[in-house]
């Protein structure tokens, strides 16, 4: 089959799932203003610390008496900060249906060693049944799964009167799906998703819920400096006020509170998520009409807006060997790279072979359009001669 390469190319060709596409018109001349050459700690670094965590409540619609902190480490660091300083204190449920979650439930059991958890699992593509779920017990979860494009529809499957804490890694779901506060005691994301912000830090949001566990359980192993939430047995209050246990980037806060600033303009939460869905919707209405693709998430519900992952066909892979079939997908990923149409677009490498398309709230549902006529083309230039 012969397709003649497409005419139109997408704008931004930046389709990666972390670090993700920048603000649109993002130019470095829009971090002027960054506090450079300055400590953190000065009068004007707290101010704008603290700019930063109050857009982030605006825009995330956080409650009032939620907190939110700057942490080290990405999401990451956030999550890992959650898990060592609030579990222990009764059972544990770890959720896993990707590469992400597999790796909080390695961090219960194999580095805090905690003896009562419970795994509920589930293959990519699908999510572990709900209803299994204990919530006398502390759940962790990830909200969206990254490197398997399934998320959870939402949050009506954690009660309200729980009496276990509900730990959400919420990374690439934050700015692009609504997250029921009520549901959650500990939020977590980092700013190189939905609003295309730079690596290195975490946001940790704690409900009071989280907070009264804080003041109120110790746990029996050693906390790093950096995972220290409280001062003599109440909370840090300082951290939530933007005084960072470490030294953050300041080039890095302006570029998140820049990012903040086009999210409201955007129209906040309303605006950021009507993006991600028109762009998710425009590659998904593709992959319908398309019979070599698949979307890997098996119920249209739990799709992620954000991280759309794919997969070929039953027909596409007809026979094809393993090797063969393990091959085209990267193959096509690499024929975009180098038609510079689409950087960073492959699976993620412990998730099944297929491809991975960033439709967060920073890509312009325009260059997606122009995504998928270049998909055909590049499909039809390495199916000729599948194996690289």
């Amino acid at each position: 089959m012969t397709i003649a390469k497409p005419a139109s190319r997408p704008a931004n060709p930046r389709f990666s799932s972390g670090p993700c596409a920048k603000i649109p018109g993002w130019t470095p001349d829009i971090l002027k203003s960054a506090f450079l050459g300055r400590s953190h700690r000065a009068g004007d670094g707290k101010l704008r610390l603290k700019r930063a965590i109050d857009l982030t409540r605006e825009v995330l619609q956080v409650p009032d008496d939620y907190l939110i902190g700057i942490v080290p480490a990405s999401d990451t660091g956030a999550v890992e900060m959650a898990m060592w300083s609030l579990l222990g204190e009764r059972g544990v449920d770890m959720l896993a249906w990707e590469s992400f979650g597999e790796g909080w439930v390695t961090d219960a059991v194999k580095q805090l060693k905690l003896t009562d958890v419970r795994l509920i699992k589930a293959g990519y593509g699908e999510l572990p049944d709900l209803t299994q779920v204990d919530f006398d017990r502390d759940v962790v979860f990830t909200w969206n799964g990254t490197t398997s494009g399934v998320r959870v529809p939402d949050a009506d499957f954690i009660p309200a009167g729980r009496a276990g804490l509900t730990i959400c890694d919420a990374t690439s779901a934050a700015f692009a799906q609504r997250l029921d506060f009520s549901k959650l005691d500990v939020v977590t994301y980092s700013w190189q998703k939905v609003l295309g912000g730079e690596g290195g830090h975490g946001m940790l949001i704690l409900s009071p819920r989280a907070v009264e566990r804080l003041e109120g359980y110790t746990p029996p192993w050693p906390l790093p400096k950096i995972f220290r939430l409280t001062k003599a047995g109440k909370v840090n209050t300082g951290i939530f006020r933007g005084e960072t246990i470490n030294t953050p980037s300041m080039l890095c806060v302006e570029d998140y509170i820049k990012a903040l600033e086009w999210a409201q303009a955007a129209g906040g939460m309303d605006g950021l998520m009507a993006r991600a869905d028109a762009n998710a919707d425009t590659l998904n209405a593709w992959v319908d009409r398309t019979d070599w693709i698949e979307n890997l998430a098996v119920v249209k519900e739990t799709r992620s807006n954000t991280s759309v992952c794919l997969k070929l066909s039953a027909s596409a892979v007809s026979g094809l060997s393993e090797e063969e079939a393990t091959a085209l997908p990267k193959k096509i990923a690499k024929l975009l790279e180098t038609e510079e149409v689409a950087f960073d677009i492959g699976a993620y490498r412990d998730a099944p072979a297929g491809l991975r398309v960033w439709c967060g709230a920073t890509v312009e549902t325009s260059d997606v359009q122009a995504l998928t006529s270049w998909l055909d083309w590049a499909y039809a230039q390495a199916s000729s001669s599948p194996v690289a």
